[in-house]
């Protein structure tokens, strides 16, 4: 996870002054609180995009009006293509094309916390050319943070220095992007060194991206945010409040992908995938909870439940009683123990309680009949690993255990009470 070193050294000098002056003004309770929460904010872009929508409501009572963030640099770099992978609504999204000249006016959307500007490109020539710089550039000035953005393939000649300088001047915190990194995936550390001499700076100020793919986005979401301690502030104090929906959002993702591994040809749970699957979940769930955890220990902490022999006994108790194909069954034992795999980790994690065993066999055991009905009514017949992901991620997606866990802690009140004395696993470094 970065520390606020990491950070540091990420942002340009004038952005990292702004980022200074206003460390140096919190107490140092607020600091360590500061650290504590940034590091507890998920590492994939879409559950982060998740924490900034629903934290949206708490920065609106912080501060009134959402900040404004403007994506600015020359034409045809990927400003509306990274525009497109900020913003909440899909209707909001701009036009894109490889044709320069594609965006000719500012377009804003909510992001959540942020509202996004997109600007057309600010280097273009002639009238026309004169005038979309004007609108960039005036989009900019009135904009609380910028996101510079330049071209990994066209690199950093005189007009982008030109344009760069001009916008450093304006004298708003800022960070600097080389998109298009996937195209460039050899000679990415060598472009970056390229651009950051070109600009006089250091090549841990430039983050390269892919706005295509949405690589390193998470990184620069948090970037952002880094340079207003009070964003973060409004965000942990929504962080509490919506952290089992955050957690949802990687058991659905994981129970998705465990089905489609549960489409083998023998009618069993293949249990190793399904292991790392689940550990990688634990994992994602632990940062949500800023619970310290490596991997290897969530593996363990899966395997603690003994959850891939409770798969292949599920499977020969329930396809005794539900007539059921035994490619559905399994689909759905496997999405079962995934998800009460993911609420144990949440116990865990929040209460420091573990469900015991034959709990765990208990919930599956319930939520696998309602799974199997539920894709009995979805899939008529066997579909691909890609069409099971989907379904089952659609399913998920609209389940009311999403919003909150009233439905599964009405099985686990006595459960949790009965285990408290129960010795808890050794999981923590």
């Amino acid at each position: 996870m970065p520390s606020i070193d990491d950070i540091k050294r990420q942002l340009p000098p004038e952005t990292r002054i702004v980022f200074e002056n206003l460390w140096d003004k919190l107490p140092s309770g607020e600091k360590k609180t500061f650290v504590d929460l940034l590091q507890a904010f998920p590492s994939k872009t879409n559950m982060l995009q998740l924490l900034f929508k629903l934290g949206s409501d708490h920065m609106k009572m912080t501060f009134g009006n959402k900040h404004k963030l403007a994506i600015v640099g020359p034409a045809n770099v990927g400003k509306s293509t990274l525009y497109n992978q900020l913003i909440a609504q899909k209707q909001d999204k701009a036009n894109v094309s490889p044709l320069p000249g594609t965006t000719r006016e500012t377009q804003v959307a909510d992001a959540g916390i942020f509202a996004v500007v997109d600007t057309p490109g600010a280097d273009a020539i002639g009238e026309v050319g004169e005038r979309e710089r004007q609108i960039a550039l005036d989009a900019a000035s009135q904009a609380d943070f910028l996101i510079i953005v330049f071209d990994a393939i066209q690199g950093i000649k005189q007009t982008e220095l030109d344009l760069y300088l001009r916008l450093a001047n304006l004298g708003k915190p800022y960070v600097v992007v080389l998109n298009k990194k996937d195209l460039v995936k050899r000679d990415i550390k060598v472009l970056i060194d390229h651009s950051a001499k070109a600009l006089n700076l250091s090549s841990d100020h430039i983050l390269p991206i892919s706005a295509r793919n949405g690589d390193n986005i998470s990184s620069l979401m948090k970037m952002i945010a880094a340079t207003e301690p009070e964003i973060i502030a409004a965000l942990g104090q929504a962080l509490p409040q919506y952290r089992w929906q955050l957690a949802w959002r990687s058991i659905a993702s994981a129970a998705s992908v465990s089905a489609a591994i549960a489409l083998t040809p023998l009618p069993i749970i293949d249990f190793l995938p399904l292991v790392v699957t689940q550990s990688v979940m634990v994992l994602g769930i632990a940062r949500i909870y800023n619970y310290k955890i490596t991997l290897k220990r969530a593996r363990e902490l899966v395997v603690s439940f003994g959850i891939g022999f409770l798969g292949r006994s599920l499977f020969y108790e329930l396809s005794k009683f539900t007539g059921l194909p035994g490619w559905l069954l399994s689909a759905a034992i496997a999405v079962s123990m995934t998800v009460v795999m993911g609420y144990a980790a949440v116990v865990w994690f929040e209460r420091g309680q573990r469900l015991s065993n034959e709990n765990i066999q208990q919930l599956s055991r319930e939520f696998t009949k309602v799974f199997a009905d539920n894709l009995k009514g979805i899939l008529k017949r066997k579909p691909g690993k890609q069409g099971m992901k989907d379904a089952i991620e659609k399913m998920l997606s609209n389940s009311d255990l999403g919003k909150d866990r009233t439905v599964i802690e009405a099985h686990t009140e006595e459960i949790l009470l009965s285990s408290e004395g129960e010795e808890k696993p050794k999981i923590q470094e």
